[in-house]
């Protein structure tokens, strides 16, 4: 198991560490996953809502626009044909759902390898907790200048109003709770911060599974 030193939100060591069970920290990574899953989230943040009118749909054309035979031009049934400006869309864009399945089991792997990709590349920091008096920006840039860092997702046991609302203006930050732990917000930021209780909350839920 890997051992880490456990930080105070002010950057000074608290003198304990932490054990990492190696079924959730310690997993082989394997990008093929990693790749799977973040299209698999991706497409389902997907609206969808993208639409063209088929001739079905756009409106005129009742009418033919000339005579069947006789006037030396190709024969037309409606002005709406796509060959028309203002005609339909052949095969255009439907409201539709981007997302598809993937299975438990490979969803739980690939959270595994990107957190043991963290691990292994010495990107995450744990923290004893993190707590603000007060909803204040300033709070979130001490605490990230303590650890000198430019980016990073913090996962909480428990996101208090005060640290999401400190943080909530920084596009460079993100606070979210265990449950809500994904691949993509994972590889997005270059370090990962979790406190000892969502790292406890994540390993009660991803381990052994």
């Amino acid at each position: 198991m890997a051992k880490f030193d456990v930080y105070s939100q002010d950057g000074k060591q608290t003198g304990t560490s932490v054990e990492l069970d190696d079924s959730v920290f310690g997993a082989d990574v394997k990008d093929h996953l990693l790749h799977i899953a973040v299209r698999y989230q991706l497409a389902s943040r997907r609206q969808g809502t993208h639409d063209t009118k088929g001739r079905a749909e756009v409106n005129g054309g009742g009418k033919k626009p000339w005579r069947q035979k006789g006037t030396g031009r190709a024969r037309q049934g409606t002005t709406r044909a796509p060959q028309w400006r203002g005609g339909g869309v052949v095969f255009g864009p439907t409201p539709r759902d981007h997302g598809f399945k993937l299975n438990k089991k490979v969803r739980r792997a690939a959270l595994c390898s990107a957190l043991s990709k963290r691990v292994s590349d010495n990107d995450l920091i744990v923290l004893d907790q993190l707590a603000f008096d007060a909803p204040k920006t300033k709070n979130v840039n001490a605490f990230m200048d303590a650890f000198n860092m430019k980016d990073a997702l913090v996962v909480l046991d428990d996101v208090s109003a005060n640290v999401a609302l400190s943080a909530r203006n920084l596009s460079a930050v993100t606070v979210i709770p265990s449950v809500g732990l994904n691949v993509y917000d994972v590889l997005l930021r270059s370090k990962l911060v979790m406190t000892q209780a969502a790292i406890e909350a994540v390993t009660a839920r991803l381990g052994g599974a």
